[in-house]
């Protein structure tokens, strides 16, 4: 991995300065956290392309990788080896996105690595073919934000237009499930790793939405449309016609993702929805189109909680307001309380875990100052006296905890540390 650059330890002592005495315990996990990314997770390649490992799983997954290095993007404007850095990733995930748009994580080489006996077209480059929609969402989402954020316009090569042309395809032939080509089946007594169905998952109706085989947690779907990830689908989409319309103009990639985008929109607004206990109209987590929903968050991002972070609507929305405080609560039952902590977990891990990346995001979609602090302040008091972010912990006990080494985390709560001091990716 490689050494930490002078921009990134800049930054890391200016906020450690700004933290000072009162808030040092804060400074001291910035430093740890923003480092870490740099100097464990983050490999250049021979061919300028970036490999950024999720953490302690030897694999790249092109969600993670971007959520990783997102912070990273308010440094690169002023500093062309961040730029370069970050445009090798896009690079590297649009290779595999062109390799295989269905996989979610790859391996470094071809190497057979990860998941080889799943029942699914496999090769020696994936390390695991869960079908996800955010695992199309963040390449377009690095991709464009390293434009938003420094006018650099290389990584649009032809590779890039390429892996467009794939997702688009991918994102409307999942809109008619029953008739596409994948299927996923693992041998495994853990249900949430594999589909029923002969490896196709519950049946759906046509709904405009497009389908998911797994959550971002890595988990599978139970209703097929998960209405947070077309949220996001419906943003990059816009963000493919600015591209195609502004940059790279073709008239054809920029019809095809405003059709798709207003099916998913249109999708949304007639499938999107269920009813909390109080009667309220809140957001569905997942749907069917065939009648059923379900009504909870789940930890990992994208979740309901980060639409407005991921640019879809905005944090004041009426039924936003009302599907947050519904999630915040026990009517969503991965909502764990305890004398330590309260926030959401995952199906992905124990009952009563919590994750940092939960609150982190908590945090990032409200303006009360008073709610980032107290959130800070959870976080670094729940780290087990690691000064690193761990992937969930218990809600009574921060030292029983999943993940030693998770890079994800670690950056959301760099972000939300930035963003308290003021300092925010441009979307």
């Amino acid at each position: 991995m490689e050494k930490i650059p002078t921009s990134v330890q800049t930054l890391m002592d200016e906020i450690v300065e700004k933290c000072g005495e009162d808030h040092k315990r804060w400074g001291e996990n910035f430093k740890n956290a923003f480092a870490n990314t740099s100097e464990t997770t983050v490999k250049r390649l021979a061919d300028g392309s970036t490999f950024v490992l999720t953490g302690d799983i030897p694999a790249m997954w092109l969600r993670d990788s971007t959520a990783q290095v997102r912070p990273y993007l308010i440094l690169a404007k002023n500093d062309p080896d961040i730029l370069a850095m970050i445009a090798g990733l896009s690079q590297k995930q649009f290779f595999y996105v062109n390799l295989d748009p269905y996989a979610n994580a790859f391996n470094e080489t071809d190497n057979f690595a990860g998941h080889q006996k799943d029942k699914t077209a496999m090769n020696g480059w994936i390390w695991e073919r869960k079908y996800e929609i955010d695992s199309l969402c963040y390449p377009l989402q690095l991709a464009y934000l390293l434009y938003k954020n420094t006018g650099s316009t290389k990584h649009f090569d032809d590779q890039f237009v390429a892996g467009v042309k794939k997702i688009l395809t991918v994102f409307t032939t999942e809109q008619h499930h029953a008739t596409s080509p994948y299927t996923f089946e693992r041998e495994t007594t853990r249900l949430e790793d594999t589909l029923p169905h002969d490896g196709r998952g519950n049946p759906v109706g046509d709904t405009g939405l497009t389908w998911s085989g797994f959550r971002p947690s890595d988990d599978a779907c139970q209703y097929g449309y998960l209405i947070p990830s077309n949220m996001f689908a419906a943003v990059v989409l816009q963000y493919v016609t600015e591209i195609f319309t502004e940059i790279l103009p073709n008239a054809d990639i920029t019809a095809q993702a405003q059709v798709l985008r207003q099916e998913i929109l249109d999708g949304l607004k007639k499938f999107g929805t269920t009813k909390n206990n109080a009667g309220e109209t809140i957001y569905a987590y997942e749907v069917d189109g065939l009648g059923q929903a379900s009504l909870m968050d789940d930890a990992n991002v994208p979740n309901l909680m980060a639409a407005p972070y991921l640019g879809f609507g905005s944090a004041d929305d009426a039924i936003y307001q009302k599907t947050r405080k519904t999630l915040l609560s026990k009517e969503n039952p991965f909502y764990y309380e305890g004398s330590r902590a309260a926030g959401i977990g995952s199906s992905h891990t124990p009952e009563n875990y919590i994750w940092p990346i939960s609150l982190a995001m908590e945090g990032l979609t409200t303006d009360d100052r008073h709610q980032k602090e107290r959130i800070l302040n959870l976080l670094v008091e729940n780290d087990a006296n690691t000064k690193h972010m761990h992937e969930s912990f218990h809600v009574d006990d921060d030292s029983l905890y999943t993940r030693e080494w998770f890079s994800w985390a670690n950056m959301m709560f760099c972000e939300l540390l930035l963003d308290y001091y003021g300092l925010k990716v441009a979307i």
